[in-house]
């Protein structure tokens, strides 16, 4: 990735651009997690081009002081472990992120008919690496999208879901089959003029907590899969259908669309891999991060 030098770049405000519409526009919705959410339907998307740095928001810090695995690290190794289709505590564990424990309890994935600590065959790794075919096989759909673009890189069908239809349902009798419903991973690759970009869309957005981390796994993925099919990464998109703020974070939320812009920081990969399977956090290094300081306090609606 060749980046615009840092003093050169020009600081993006998309982020707290969204933040500030659904706090203006919003309207106040219940949700599962019983906590009110304030919910505006379709904001306009983020795009970065990935010359002006990696998309890790400046408005608070997500680095960690105390030298473990950050919170962007450890979106970075959900993404790549979901690809390579882990779908249980332990095999998350494996790729340094530990968050699920908090949705697939016991309690969950009893109430789901699952095993303890099964997210279940309706979650991300399942239909990113062994979504069913009609016949009971599994399709990996990150190796044929490779395949895909290497072999025919102008195709507009370079596209990934995570989303099983039959293993969704609550109602008519159904159990649903998967602790969280998939939040994100709508993913359409373009290679055009010899650059590739991806495009994200994201059925619900917790703008505070959960779409830092997906901004920065997704970007991390258009990097890798540039460098794997032999393009030069060049915008990552990002949009949404439910876009929320959870009450709870609006103090939070206030305070961060009032500091001031910075430019985006530079992420750099170290021994890239030519197998999408192959990459994990630690192939993606951190410079250049300059952000206002952490806000304190600020919990997942669960």
């Amino acid at each position: 990735m060749q980046y615009i030098p840092y003093d050169q770049r020009t600081p993006d405000t998309q982020y707290r651009d969204t933040l500030k519409t659904i706090l203006e526009k919003g309207e106040v919705a219940h949700t599962q997690q019983e906590v009110g959410a304030l919910t505006l339907m379709a904001p306009p998307p983020m795009r970065f081009r990935l010359n002006n740095g990696f998309p890790l928001i400046t408005e608070r810090s997500l680095h960690r002081s105390d030298g473990k695995t950050a919170t962007w690290q450890s979106a970075i190794g959900e993404l790549f472990a979901f690809i390579n289709g882990a779908r249980t505590l332990d095999e998350l564990k494996k790729f340094k992120c530990y968050w699920w424990k908090f949705w697939a309890t016991p309690k969950k994935c009893a109430k789901r008919g699952l095993v303890e600590g099964d997210l279940g065959p309706g979650s991300y790794g399942a239909a990113f690496h062994d979504f069913p075919k009609p016949d009971g096989t599994p399709f990996n759909q990150f190796a044929s999208l490779v395949q895909e673009i290497k072999e025919m890189p102008h195709l507009r069908t370079h596209f990934i879901s995570p989303w099983i239809p039959y293993y969704i349902p609550r109602t008519g009798g159904n159990q649903q089959k998967v602790v969280v419903a998939p939040c994100h991973g709508w993913i359409h690759v373009r290679i055009i003029n010899g650059k590739l970009s991806l495009h994200m869309f994201q059925r619900s957005a917790d703008f505070v907590l959960g779409v830092p981390s997906n901004m920065a796994q997704y970007a991390a993925l258009t990097l890798a899969l540039a460098y794997v099919t032999g393009y030069e990464p060049h915008e990552y998109v990002h949009s949404f259908s439910d876009a929320h703020i959870y009450i709870n974070h609006r103090g939070a939320v206030e305070e961060m669309i009032t500091r001031e812009a910075r430019q985006l920081p530079t992420v750099s990969m170290v021994n890239p891999t030519l197998s999408i399977f192959a990459y994990r956090h630690d192939n993606f290094v951190l410079t250049d991060y300059h952000p206002h300081e952490k806000i304190e306090g600020m919990e997942a609606a669960i």
